[in-house]
């Protein structure tokens, strides 16, 4: 792993958590990234740190130097540090390790990708969070997105059984017992876990875990999801996202061409109300699998794809 560091000024306060950003090889998204971070009224006095993930081929050399020094050139933080992996770890092996030692360092860690475009006050948001539920042993996870659901009655944050990770935050203590053991997930959940797990069908969570199973896919973000439900631990949601994802235009790892269809306006709020219970909200739950729901392909959508693909096989070329 190489190290290079520069600081920009700003007070030091430890009290701030770190911000870890995960990038490879999308020079103009990661742009996008550090400019509105940059923004947020907390980054001077922010230490960023970025995981620089290394090439899978030749091809990929040229785009990774060019994120490297858009790095190097970002200035506005109270320090940036580039630690760039020599072999390619995939995006799960490079997030699992990056998080781990940073939570190491620094007991807290606040983590983004670099495809998520931040509201100003996203690192107020997030920090004043940490400072609240740092000793509520229910609270394991803070998101700075939220599905866009209506906020109407949800406050401006609310307690969720279910992790988002386009900007998110946690402790040491709680990420310390994240796993990545499909075996044992699939030995351990119940029927009624899965059930719940997956919001009653409305999300395809426990789908992931059988992809990462079958080795069609290797997440790492499903097995966070599933550290905290086997804890009974709750995620604390903004009622409206502090994060844009502007990454849902097949550039990514694993992305898909979606664009628009999770995106809503972003919160500018300089200050916010965080719940002082911590139960998890039923009207919230209930917003988001009408969300996922109406995501899912109708019976005469599902017909007319299968009658597309039965006559282009068909087709003798």
């Amino acid at each position: 792993m190489m190290h290079s560091k520069h600081l920009t000024r700003g007070a030091d306060d430890p009290d701030f958590a770190p911000v870890v950003l995960f990038a490879f090889n999308r020079p103009a998204h990661t742009k996008q990234t550090l400019d509105a971070l940059a923004e947020n009224s907390l980054a001077a006095r922010t230490r960023l740190i970025v995981y620089c993930d290394g090439p899978r081929d030749q091809r990929d050399s040229s785009a990774i130097a060019a994120v490297c020094e858009i790095v190097r050139e970002a200035r506005g933080f109270l320090s940036v540090e580039l630690r760039v992996s020599p072999q390619n770890k995939g995006l799960a092996g490079s997030i699992i390790e990056g998080v781990s030692n940073v939570c190491e360092e620094y007991g807290r860690v606040i983590v983004m990708e670099d495809d998520l475009v931040t509201s100003r006050e996203f690192l107020s948001f997030m920090n004043k969070a940490l400072d609240r539920y740092e000793t509520e042993p229910g609270v394991w996870h803070i998101s700075g997105w939220n599905y866009p659901i209506p906020d109407d009655g949800l406050g401006d944050a609310f307690f969720l059984r279910v992790m988002n990770c386009w900007g998110w935050a946690t402790w040491q203590d709680r990420w310390h017992h994240y796993r990545k053991d499909t075996d044992a997930l699939i030995n351990t959940f119940t029927p009624s876990d899965i059930k719940r797990f997956s919001l009653n069908g409305a999300g395809d969570f426990w789908k992931q875990v059988q992809l990462n199973e079958s080795g069609q896919i290797n997440t790492w973000a499903i097995y966070w999801y599933a550290t905290i439900f086997k804890n009974n631990g709750l995620c604390l949601n903004p009622a409206v996202s502090y994060v844009l994802n502007i990454g849902h235009d097949g550039s990514g790892t694993h992305g898909s061409k979606s664009k628009g269809t999770y995106d809503s306006r972003l919160c500018e709020k300089p200050e916010v109300i965080l719940p002082n219970s911590i139960i998890e909200s039923t009207m919230a739950i209930q917003r988001i699998a009408t969300f996922l729901n109406g995501l899912k392909p109708t019976f005469i959508q599902r017909l007319r794809g299968k009658i597309v693909r039965t006559l282009k096989g068909m087709i003798v070329l």
